[in-house]
């Protein structure tokens, strides 16, 4: 059975990431956490009775994620795969940038990154067995005006990646980052004209998918993908 978490699990990419395993393994067994907003976790949970479990997590506690991992072990007795897709963004200039909204993108998206990675990383060392996948984002490594919290953030992901791998690959443990483009969720915001102005960006001429970040992710977690480690890879139609 493979026991898996995924953060940010009420977002597009979230839901298509765990829909995604639980089509893959029959056995799987997911836990989505979320700190707030629940629907759609609780609509998959609804059509997976038994397979899909839903955790109050906030990625920026400490104590929070102690909890949430204690909870799977108590159930599965393992944590094969933690998938880091909580993010928030907060865009602005820098010289406008509230101290405020500095300290609350790093959280989300750095720190709980970094906290998650700690929390599972002794349950798969033990197991000697474990794929991290987090996502990250395309600002990571090419940085927009208007978002240098969220672009830090990002880019410290990719280095938190960089380096844990070489930790953790003796222990049968894999850690990789994903670098999404503009992909069709609920942060791009549902107005058609300006979803048409990103897709011009794009050399592939469309947005990205949530389906297509799963697959990523899926052959990340997979027996097949057990020398992939490290690795940085930007699924965004061809941009950088």
């Amino acid at each position: 059975m493979k026991s898996i978490l995924i953060t940010g699990a009420n977002g597009g990419m979230g839901l298509a990431c765990a829909a995604a395993f639980l089509a893959d393994d029959p056995e799987a067994r997911l836990f989505l956490g979320c700190r707030e907003n629940r629907q759609g976790a609780e609509t998959l949970a609804a059509a997976y009775p038994g397979r899909v479990g839903i955790l109050t997590l906030d990625v920026t506690d400490a104590t929070s994620w102690s909890a949430a991992v204690a909870a799977i072990l108590a159930v599965t007795g393992r944590v094969d795969v933690l998938v880091n897709n909580a993010g928030n963004h907060k865009d602005s200039l820098l010289a406008t940038m509230a101290v405020e909204d500095w300290h609350s993108v790093i959280a989300t998206n750095l720190t709980g990154t970094f906290l998650g990675c700690q929390a599972v990383i002794k349950a798969m060392m033990s197991q000697r067995f474990g794929r991290i996948i987090n996502i990250a984002s395309l600002s990571a490594l090419l940085a927009p005006a208007g978002q240098t919290n969220y672009a830090a953030a990002k880019a410290g992901v990719v280095a938190l990646t960089q380096s844990l791998a070489k930790e953790t690959a003796r222990a049968g443990i894999t850690v990789n980052a994903l670098c999404p483009g503009y992909i069709k969720t609920e942060a791009l915001g549902s107005d058609p004209a300006a979803l048409a102005e990103l897709a011009k960006r794009v050399p592939a001429r469309r947005l990205g998918l949530p389906e297509e970040i799963a697959a990523t992710v899926l052959h990340l977690a997979s027996p097949a993908a057990a020398y992939l480690t490290g690795s940085v890879i930007k699924i965004d139609g061809g941009i950088f």
